[in-house]
């Protein structure tokens, strides 16, 4: 069984749609990344990573390219909603558009809120086996 994927609420340029949104990620982009990770679900201080992690990983001589935070909550967002996107995008979106993600993430998360949308898992539950014994229904 197939299920279709769906767009992203906005575009990733798209501030015309919510001028609060994107002027507030202007303004204070490190209060509108902690705003979105606490929307969902995650932890407030999560973004802070994306602050931090490129000062430590390069005194210890490590590249760090992709934000962490961006990237994981765009991922998360993209799966949570069966938006259409590839891992591709996202780090590409994360790495070079990073406010305009953070921006477009926030709007997504509340057009959400505000129609109520009704997230349901579609997986089938796991079935556990053990070897040698018949399947047994109902468990």
């Amino acid at each position: 069984m197939a299920y279709s994927s769906v767009e992203w609420n906005s575009g990733l340029l798209d501030c015309c749609d919510s001028v609060t949104t994107c002027c507030y990620g202007f303004w204070c982009c490190p209060c509108l990344a902690c705003s979105v990770s606490a929307q969902f679900g995650e932890n407030r201080c999560f973004p802070l990573c994306d602050i931090f992690s490129p000062a430590i990983t390069s005194a210890i001589g490590l590249p760090l390219c992709a934000p962490p935070a961006g990237l994981s909550l765009r991922v998360g967002i993209r799966n949570r909603y069966n938006i259409k996107g590839s891992a591709c995008k996202d780090v590409a979106t994360s790495c070079f558009c990073s406010w305009c993600s953070w921006c477009q993430m926030h709007r997504e998360l509340k057009h959400r809120k505000e129609n109520n949308a009704v997230v349901v898992n579609m997986q089938p539950p796991p079935v556990m086996m053990s070897p040698g014994y018949p399947n047994q229904q109902g468990y």
